[in-house]
């Protein structure tokens, strides 16, 4: 945790967010980033998803079974996403996502949005073309030498 932390306050140094994280497998750090949003104009470029990235780089796999991830702030909805689509085992963090709305991070925001139904969010969202868009989920249905994920 405290190499997350330090990546955190490199970031801030150097102009990107107050984020950092390591993800650690046997004991070892397999990857540490930070955010890099602002650096690289990039809203998807949380300390998290930048990490889960490289580990996968490094280790030649999407699944991160048996990995620790420690970051310094509560993950954001994405980054709680990204964390489960890898398959990491645990979370550890630092600050809570209150502690980012206090420095008006919208973390807590977009938690909130999640609980409304869709027709109530900020951001509209509506179902449309479903009949043709099932049309590449059968053909995922019926490929026989897919992988899996």
């Amino acid at each position: 945790m405290r190499e997350a932390i330090r990546l955190a306050s490199e970031s801030v140094k150097n102009g990107g967010g107050p984020f950092g994280v390591v993800i650690v497998k046997d004991g070892k750090i397999i990857a540490g980033r930070s955010n890099s949003v602002t650096i690289d104009n990039d809203p998807t470029a949380h300390a998290e998803v930048n990490t889960i990235r490289e580990a996968c780089r490094l280790l030649g796999t999407f699944d991160l079974s048996g990995c620790t991830i420690y970051t310094s702030c509560e993950p954001c909805p994405m980054c709680l996403g990204s964390i489960y689509w890898a398959r990491i085992s645990r979370i550890f963090y630092g600050n809570t996502r209150k502690d980012a709305r206090e420095i008006n991070f919208a973390d807590d925001f977009i938690y909130e949005e999640l609980e409304r139904p869709l027709y109530a969010r900020t951001v509209p969202i509506m179902p449309l073309l479903r009949e043709e868009a099932l049309s590449s989920f059968r053909l995922w249905q019926t490929k026989t030498d897919k992988t899996e994920y």
